[in-house]
C-alpha cells in the first residue's frame, strides 16, 4: 500500500479543525513520520495507526508546529518498545532542539532511535528508494524531502512467447540480464519508479522545484492566498497559487495542498486559486484524510 495519511493540517496554530502539522507515507513496508507537530501521538491513535511499523520521522524545521510532537512520538515508539531502528533526520544546525525534544522529559528509554542530521549533499538508501533533502527559504535552517524509487524493469509476456521463454528462465533472465542471446532489454520495458516530495515552510527557491520535479505526489505548504502574497514573501511561505504553479511547471502528477492559515475560515479559496495554475488532481487536505499515491506512470507496450 502507498498512500499519505494527514494527521495535521494547521499552521502555526491549530484550530477547531485542524491539528498541528503531521504526514505519515506509507510506502510499502517503509513507513515515514513527516514534521510531527503537537498532538501527533493523539492523531495517530484518532486515525488508528500505531507507532510500530514506523522506520523513519522527517523534520523539516524546529518551528513548533512541525516538531513539538516529537517527544510523544518517541516515548510512545519506546513504550510499545517497536523492536526496530527508528532513524530521525532534522536540520543538523538544530540538534541542540533536537536534543531537548529526544529527552524532554523523564521516561524508560528503551528504542532504538537513531539520530541523522541533514546537511548539504543528505541522501539514505531506504527500502522505498533514496531519500535526500534540500535547503529551503524561511526564517530558519529548514530543509524539503523527496523519495526517490528506482527504475525497474517490466517484463511483456508477448515479447517472451516469441522468443520460447517462460517459467523460471524469465526470473532468471531478469536476474542476469540476458538468457542466451536475448538480452533484458528485448523483451521488457522501463517500469518507472515512483516518487514524492515533501515541501513545508518555504518562499520560492529554485530547490522547490527541484524536489518536486516529476514527483507522482506533491505535499506543499500554501500557508497563504494571493491577497496575501506580499505577507507571504515576508515570512517565508508560498501562496496556493505559487505551489500551484511549481506542480504546474515539475509535472506533477497529484497535488496535496496543506499548512493553512488560521485567518482564512474556509478551504474552498485554496482550491479556487490553485485550479487557475493546475490543471491535475488536486487535494486540499483535511485531517485524517487518506491520499493514495496515484497509479504509476507506464510506457505503452511495443508493439
Amino acid at each position: 500500500m502507498r498512500e499519505l495519511v494527514a494527521l495535521g493540517t494547521a499552521s502555526q496554530v491549530p484550530t477547531r479543525h485542524r491539528n498541528h502539522n503531521g504526514y505519515l507515507l506509507r510506502w510499502d513496508d517503509e513507513v515515514i513520520l513527516f514534521d510531527p507537530g503537537e498532538g501527533t501521538q493523539r492523531q495517530l491513535l484518532m486515525a488508528g495507526l500505531p507507532v510500530t511499523p514506523l522506520r523513519r520521522i522527517c523534520i523539516t524545521h524546529f518551528h513548533g508546529d512541525h516538531s513539538l510532537g516529537l517527544p510523544g512520538v518517541l516515548q510512545r515508539i519506546s513504550l510499545d518498545r517497536v523492536p526496530h531502528p527508528v532513524h530521525v533526520h532534522y536540520p543538523a544546525g538544530g540538534q541542540e532542539f533536537y536534543d531537548r525534544l529526544r529527552h524532554a522529559t523523564s521516561y524508560w528509554d528503551n528504542a532504538d532511535i537513531v539520530p541523522g542530521p541533514v546537511g548539504a549533499g543528505f541522501a539514505v538508501e531506504t527500502p522505498a528508494g533514496r531519500l535526500t533533502a534540500l535547503p529551503l527559504r524561511h526564517s530558519i535552517e529548514t530543509y524539503g524531502y523527496r523519495l526517490a524509487e528506482p527504475d525497474s524493469r517490466r517484463m511483456v509476456p508477448t515479447l517472451l512467447a516469441e522468443r520460447g521463454i517462460s517459467g523460471p528462465a524469465v526470473g532468471e533472465l531478469l536476474r542476469a540480464g540476458r538468457l542466451g542471446d536475448v538480452a533484458l532489454e528485448e523483451v521488457s520495458v522501463v517500469r518507472p519508479g515512483q516518487s514524492f516530495a515533501f515541501v513545508m515552510d518555504t518562499g520560492l527557491c529554485d530547490n522547490v522545484f527541484a524536489l518536486a520535479d516529476g514527483v507522482d505526489l506533491l505535499v506543499i505548504e500554501s500557508t497563504f492566498l494571493a491577497e496575501d502574497a506580499a505577507l507571504a514573501a515576508q515570512v517565508g511561505h508560498l501562496t496556493a497559487g505559487q505551489a500551484a504553479a511549481v506542480a504546474r511547471e515539475c509535472g506533477v502528477q497529484k497535488l496535496v495542498l496543506t499548512h493553512f492559515s488560521q485567518r482564512y475560515p474556509e478551504p474552498d479559496p485554496f482550491l479556487e486559486e490553485a485550479r487557475k495554475e493546475f490543471d491535475g488532481p488536486i487535494v486540499i487536505a483535511e485531517d485524517l484524510l487518506r491520499v493514495p499515491v496515484p497509479p504509476r506512470r507506464l510506457p505503452p507496450e511495443p508493439g
